[in-house]
């Protein structure tokens, strides 16, 4: 399994951006994506997550509300749409896969990060 992240970028704050998360090799039995960011210095942390079969994203606190997952089981793409962004935003976003749908970093897969800067 191969995730490939993409869409990060330079934004001002209050503003959107939507980031991707392409898979390859997916599999029945890693049904479960989800999307991590890491500011500089600071501890991988759950942003949402997702099923590749179905039911409702799960999101943590800070971002609900304002960043939405999707998935397109048809592109094998998961995505992430960040609306009224903050300087506090600003990470390296990844995404991951694996069986099983944690809210921590226990995922076998990850993609390589993509870095979201949002400027004050």
């Amino acid at each position: 399994v191969q995730l490939q992240a993409s869409g990060g970028g330079l934004v001002q704050a209050g503003g959107s951006l939507k980031l991707s998360c392409t898979v390859s090799g997916r599999t029945f039995s890693n049904d479960a994506m989800a999307w991590f960011h890491q500011a500089p210095g600071k501890e991988r942390k759950f942003v949402g997550n997702i099923r590749w079969s179905g039911g409702v994203p799960n999101y943590e606190d800070s971002v609900k509300g304002r960043f939405t997952i999707s998935r397109d089981n048809a592109r094998n793409t998961m995505y992430l749409q960040m609306n009224s962004l903050k300087p506090e935003d600003t990470a390296v976003y990844y995404c991951a896969a694996g069986p099983v749908l944690f809210t921590t970093a226990g995922y076998p897969y990850w993609g390589q990060g993509t870095l979201v800067t949002v400027s004050s």
